[in-house]
This record gives C-alpha cells, structure tokens and sequence, in this order.
C-alpha cells in the first residue's frame, strides 16, 4: 500500500518504448539516438531563481512564458532546445521541479530518401501497460508505438519490447516536488529485448545517394542498388524525401519510389531481345532497316530519318524503335508474358515467407507492387504487341525489379529475391532468426547463352550507343536507357530510366535509376545520375 502510494504522487514520463533498432549491414546504426532535454513536472508553486531564467533562455522563450506552460500542464512535458546541436548544455542546477533527461530518439533529425525503413505512429488501442490519471485516478492505456510503414511494419512483430524506461518525479498530494523523493528510473532488465535488425543496406552509400540526388536536382524518382552477388539491396532512395519523425500522410512523401511500378520504356526492350532470341524470331546478327518510321500503330524511330540498316546488336545499343516494334510483332502474347515473368517482372519479387518462424507470411518490403506486362481487360493485336516492345502501352516495372532484371542476366538467368533484412539478433548478441538468401524458381527460364549475349548488347550501349557519355567513368560499365512517355493532368512528360552494372569484368553492383516526369525533350537526367552512381559505387570500393 505504501508502493502504491508513493506511484501516485509520481509524475511519470517515457524515456524509451523499449522497441527494437535498425543497422546497416556492418553494425552502424540506423534508428536510435539519445538526446538530453530539459523536463519539467507538474508541481504546485513554481521557482523563482535564477536557474529558471538560464532555462528559459535555453528553450528560447520569456520567463513568463516558461511560467505560464509550466502551471498549465498536467503530465510531464520534455522541452526542445534551441540549439539543437547540443547534447545536455551544462547551465547549472535546472529549477527544482525539472530535470535534465536522456531520451531514445529513434530517427535522425531531417527529411531522408530511406522510405523503405519507414516510420512509426502512436496506436492507443494497442495496450502496453496502466497509467494512473492525473485528476480523475482512473488508469489509462498508454499509447504505443507500432509500426506504420516500411521495415518499421513489415517486422513490427520483432520490434515490439517487452515494457520500456520510465522516469517519475515525486510530488506530495498537492503536487508540490518532494526533494527526499527525487527521480526514480524504471527500466525492464532483460539479455534479450530490445532486439537489433539487420539490414543489407550500407549507411555510407545511401547517404551518399541521398546527397546526389539532391545535387542532382531529382524531384521525383528512386535510385536502387544491389549486390550483383545475390540481389541484396545495398541503397535505396525515393524521392521526394520525407521526414519519419513529421510523416503527413495526405502528401504521401512516405511512399517508396523504389518498389512502385511505371512505364519501362526502352529498358523493356531487355525483355524482348531476349523473348526473341529464346523463342528462335531472330538471331545474333540478323539485319533490320529502320526509315525512321515503322508505317503501323503510329510508331516511329526516335532517329528522324532511322538507322538505315542496323543490326539487332546496334539496335538495342542505338535503342532502335522500328527493330523492337517488328520483333514484338513476331511474338505471341504468352512468349512475352513468360520470359518477363522468368525475369523478375509482372509479379513482387521481394524476400517472402508464406510461413516465417511457424507463424504468418512475412513480406519484407512494404509497399511493393506487382507491375504488369499486358493489361488483363485488353485484346492483344499487332499494335498492341510492338507498342508493348517499346516498353510502352500497358507495361509497368518498378526500379528494383528493373535492378533485379539486370542481376538475373548476371546469374545466367536465375531470379534471386531481393533482402532488406539478413537477420535479427537479441541483445546479448546472440541470433532470434535468419533470412537466407533465396532464389525464385528452380531452374533459369533465359539460357546462359541469350544472358551473355544481352550483357555484350549492353556493353555496347555504352561503347557506341545511347549511353556513350559513360566511356570514361571509373568503371567499365554496361547498361540500358530508357524514355516513356506519359500524360498526366494532360501534361506530356517522361520516365527517364536507365539501369545496368559496373565493373563489366568483376560486377559488383546492379543500379536502376528512374527520374519521373521530366519535360517532354529534356537532357537524359538518369543516365547523368547512373554515371555518377557508378563514380560513387567504385570510390567506395577503393575506400574499402
């Protein structure tokens, strides 16, 4: 009776939820951070000394001010300093009544392109423990945090602690302090919780692309990275930025870029050299002739004039129009729809368990879509076949299946699943569960043979293609431009894309890069990104 007592005159705040972190691949932090802020507690009769006017000055308001809060609140209120550089500023004594208090402040400061890590939102219905009222002594649930988004929701289920840090301030029945009572910490001691996940992300590299993003003046779009080894996503950007500590869910800012299906354009073209050569409607070496236009469906070279005659190697390097849309007339809907499908498109290709630990699916990456090949409600004709070639009509891929595509074609045709999240492990260390790295599908659908010959296409684009203005990056690189145009708000404007992999000799990384809704005839935004993906990618490598 006299434990429950003293509770009640204890002025109670949370320092930490007791919810489980991220890190990076390599251990370095992700979530979590302690940051000192001055708190006050609801007393009766307020100070009048010098220390409260050292703290008004540091939360930069009057004195009067700071009083008239102060009387108002009923639960202990946290203050922000106004120099957020500050840890815990050394002022002296704070004003009897308030005390200097290390919180866990799970994101960093600032708006950030890791949407895929996402955020978390209080949930009053979720109950973690009582609280007693200020005034009416009924207890109430406290609110707790889950999460809303990302990672933070799709491994909600391992985040969740078993009971957080609390702090309480001791007053007498009138709420005035009791000195002889002073603060009293509760805190769960256990080896286990909170847990740590890790990530395949590298902290260093996405904060670099988040930086070039800025630099490069990208408004809308994603840049994705993976390991060329096994498919493992190295960085993640999506912009525009949002900030997970003030997410406004009505301008969706919070939504990943990354793993949101939009027209392809001429990287789809990967996708029908491929179909075409499989399936025997052409060859290494067969001969076209573009005039520049192709006299059906209203489809024409971006070439005035065309190509004259071009070889299917020269096509896919000089991304020739009237090359795809009559490949994609020799084809059948079906041929088309499989080898897209056996490459990674048209379906989620994100690491999922139907089952994980004995209990429900887990998907890691929230918000991923599907993307399509032909629209189901629509007639397949010619026209529809050679507007489809071009990565147009109703074809949909986002920036990390366009990423996988290119590490599938590096493994001789063999989808791997791309991984956010490799492990989580207890606090002692010690391992609660493991995501291997998986494959989709037992046996490559492209042979090794059509995977090589579309990496040499590749390497073409670069050395006498679209993408000849990366012959002197610090790589030898290989890869695929893109351009589809779209109408929105009955605007013209384009996707730019352009994905590939660098070194050529040793590949190290698979990059996608989309740069939405550009000016119709703009500058190629992306390939000028990619490039410098690519610079920042080998930088890294020679750091290591």
């Amino acid at each position: 009776m006299n434990e429950l007592a003293v509770r009640q005159r204890e002025q109670g705040i949370e320092l930490d939820s007791g919810r489980g972190h991220f890190v990076d691949r390599d251990g370095v932090k992700l979530t979590g951070g302690i940051q000192w802020l001055p708190t006050l507690f609801p007393i009766h009769g307020l100070p009048e000394t010098k220390s409260l006017m050292k703290l008004a000055d540091l939360v930069d308001m009057s004195p009067d001010e700071l009083k008239a809060r102060w009387k108002m609140i009923q639960t202990p209120l946290a203050l922000e300093v106004a120099n957020k550089e500050s840890s815990k500023p050394s002022i002296g004594d704070l004003p009897e009544g308030a005390e200097w208090l290390p919180y866990m402040k799970r994101y960093r400061e600032g708006r950030s392109g890791s949407q895929w890590l996402g955020y978390v939102a209080q949930r009053p219905d979720v109950i973690r423990g009582l609280k007693i009222g200020q005034e009416s002594g009924r207890p109430f649930p406290i609110q707790m945090e889950v999460g809303a988004s990302g990672l933070e929701l799709s491994m909600d289920r391992f985040l969740r602690g078993i009971g957080g840090t609390r702090v309480s301030y001791g007053t007498d029945g009138r709420y005035r302090s009791m000195p002889s009572i002073g603060t009293r910490i509760r805190t769960t001691d256990n080896p286990y919780y909170p847990v740590q996940i890790q990530t395949t992300i590298k902290e260093g590299i996405q904060r670099e692309l988040e930086k070039l993003s800025e630099t490069m003046k990208v408004e809308e779009g994603a840049i994705v990275v993976l390991d060329a080894r096994q498919g493992d996503i190295i960085a993640m950007v999506s912009r525009p930025f949002y900030d997970p500590s003030h997410i406004q869910v009505a301008d969706g800012a919070w939504s990943n870029r990354a793993v949101k299906a939009e027209a392809p354009g001429s990287i789809f073209k990967l996708v029908i050299a491929a179909t075409a050569l499989e399936s025997g409607v052409t060859r290494p070496g067969e001969m076209f002739h573009c005039s520049g236009e192709y006299h059906r469906y209203g489809i024409s070279c971006w070439k005035t004039g065309g190509h004259g005659d071009i070889s299917l190697e020269q096509g896919l390097a000089q991304s020739c129009n009237v090359v795809f849309a009559e490949l994609g007339e020799r084809l059948s809907q079906a041929q088309i729809a499989r080898t897209a499908s056996a490459l990674g498109l048209s379906h989620k290709i994100g690491w999922y368990a139907d089952s994980f630990m004995g209990g429900e699916e887990l998907r890691q990456i929230d918000q991923e879509e599907a993307g399509r090949v032909f629209h189901p409600a629509v007639q397949v004709d010619g026209g529809v076949l050679a507007q489809t070639a071009l990565g147009q009509r109703d074809v949909l891929v986002t920036p990390l299946q366009a990423a996988n595509l290119v590490v599938t074609l590096l493994h001789n045709g063999q989808l791997f699943s791309p991984r956010l999240v490799s492990k989580v492990l207890y606090k002692d260390g010690s391992t609660m569960a493991e995501f291997p790295a998986k494959k989709l599908g037992r046996e490559a659908v492209i042979s090794p043979k059509t995977s090589h010959q579309l990496l040499v296409m590749m390497r073409r684009v670069i050395t006498e293609g679209t993408g000849r203005s990366m012959r002197s990056s610090k790589w030898e690189l290989a890869g695929k431009s893109g351009t589809a145009q779209v109408i929105k708000s009955g605007k013209k404007l384009n996707q730019q894309w352009f994905i590939g992999y660098g070194p050529v000799s040793e590949p190290q990384y698979a990059v996608a890069v989309l740069v939405q809704n550009r000016p119709a005839g703009s500058h190629h935004l992306a390939a000028d990104v990619f490039r410098r993906v690519m610079d920042i990618l080998a930088q890294d490598t020679d750091v290591s």
